[in-house]
């Protein structure tokens, strides 16, 4: 984890909770070495953005690429050595379902998410042959996280919606609140499709 928080697992003896920021490389090393053995690595980290290009600011686009496509593609790095030489290992990575059906004012997010899902279908048929399995889980806007919210503070930070772009974001918005009481993904059904 990024800010470790042993309150959100319960604890085990086959459980250790490591700092971990996959924007790091050499944080990533020093991750896998202190973890030991590995036999699954599930690739969650990620960044929401919510706002046209035009109103993105570089190093928002630069971040969101670092955490949500080459930090998954670091992490994999890092494992795949171990994981080739036991002839086994399990790598889950965390996309997004608006990598199926595009969405306005999210260009930024879907092309890094959009990214991981080429990387792990080409990984997929790469590592096969080594006796390791590549999954990818794709899910759907889920209430339960703190991703919208960190979406929502960001956009703000970068001084919102451009004003040109109001109509549109208005249509967004609304077509959100609207869907309000829909069916969503909850965590707990990305965890159990891991």
């Amino acid at each position: 984890m990024r800010s470790p928080r042993e309150d959100l697992l319960p604890a085990s003896d086959r459980l250790h909770i490591l700092q971990l920021d996959v924007t790091e490389r050499d944080a990533i090393g020093r991750g896998v070495e202190a973890a030991g053995p590995i036999d699954a690595l599930v690739n969650n980290a990620g960044i929401g953005w919510m706002g046209p290009l035009e109103g993105t600011p570089e190093e928002t686009i630069r971040e969101v690429f670092e955490t949500n496509t080459f930090g998954t593609i670091e992490m994999t790095r890092a494992v795949l050595p171990q994981f080739r030489e036991r002839g086994a290992g399990t790598i889950v990575n965390v996309s997004s379902s608006t990598t199926l059906k595009a969405l306005p004012l999210l260009p930024i997010y879907t092309a890094s998410k959009a990214a991981v899902n080429a990387f792990t279908e080409c990984l997929a048929l790469e590592l096969e042959p080594f006796g390791i399995r590549t999954r990818l889980v794709l899910p759907g806007q889920a209430p339960g996280t703190r991703f919208g919210a960190n979406a929502r503070g960001k956009m703000a930070e970068a001084g919102g919606i451009p004003e040109a772009y109001n109509p549109i974001a208005k249509q967004v918005f609304a077509a959100h609140a609207a869907a309000a009481d829909a069916k969503v993904t909850e965590p707990e059904d990305v965890v159990a499709a891991i």
